[in-house]
């Protein structure tokens, strides 16, 4: 029996899922065309990796801690 598809929170958790990885990808792929075209070798890609990874770990806790917020009870305030 298939599975049926996904809901649309799925899909976009998903596709935010993706971006990440292609942030982290991307600036290495940057750094290494870079490194071709102005000789930096390896230069660009270490840079590029290196930003990519602190990118994509800063998009990582964003996305943990807004799904934390987003998933516990917000406290109540009593007004006097």
């Amino acid at each position: 029996m298939p599975e049926p598809p996904p809901t649309s929170k799925e899909l976009g958790h998903y596709i935010t899922i993706a971006q990440i990885g292609m942030e982290m990808a991307a600036p290495a792929g940057i750094g290494l065309i870079l490194d071709h075209y102005l000789g930096w070798r390896p230069w660009g890609v270490v840079v590029g990796a290196v930003f990519g990874l602190l990118g994509g770990l800063a998009h990582l806790i964003a996305l943990t801690n807004q799904q934390q917020d987003s998933g516990s009870p917000k406290p109540r305030r009593d007004v006097p």
